[in-house]
């Protein structure tokens, strides 16, 4: 499944990196892309999308699932 958030307080490179080496560290992510420009976070999993919400939560960034395909 594939689920893009928005992550508004995501500003910066150093936050993108941040985010991008929680979602390769999860385990359970089969791709990602990270669009800091638009501040939107595209993840493929087979996980729920409240699990990728918590990783994101855990670093703070709190993400809003805008979209499920």
């Amino acid at each position: 499944m594939k689920y893009v958030f928005d992550v508004p307080d995501m500003s910066c490179e150093h936050c993108k990196m941040n985010i991008e080496k929680q979602l390769k560290s999860s385990g359970i992510v089969q791709n990602f892309n990270v669009d800091l420009e638009n501040k939107k976070v595209e993840v493929e999993t087979f996980q729920e999308p409240e699990k990728i919400e918590n990783l994101l939560n855990e670093i703070g960034y709190p993400p809003k699932l805008v979209r499920q395909e």
